[in-house]
């Protein structure tokens, strides 16, 4: 088993997740369903290309300045 992570944004009606590791991209009219999906899309891809262990990805934040 693998823990792998997932990014969650709100494109219009539809939430679209994202693997960094891999790079597999899915999406779901809920957050379940696109992460159930992204799961699904995931191990089929897994299937066909061996996750290789570069260890996790640093996630950080950064701030930047908006213009009213």
């Amino acid at each position: 088993m693998t823990t792998l992570s997932a990014v969650i944004h709100r494109e219009e009606d539809m939430y679209v997740a994202e693997c960094p590791e891999v790079g597999i991209v899915s999406q779901g009219k809920t957050i379940e369903e696109a992460l159930k999906n992204l799961k699904e899309a995931t191990e089929l891809y897994l299937e066909e290309v061996p996750a290789k262990e570069n260890g996790k990805p640093i996630m950080t934040f950064f701030e930047v300045a908006t213009h009213a």
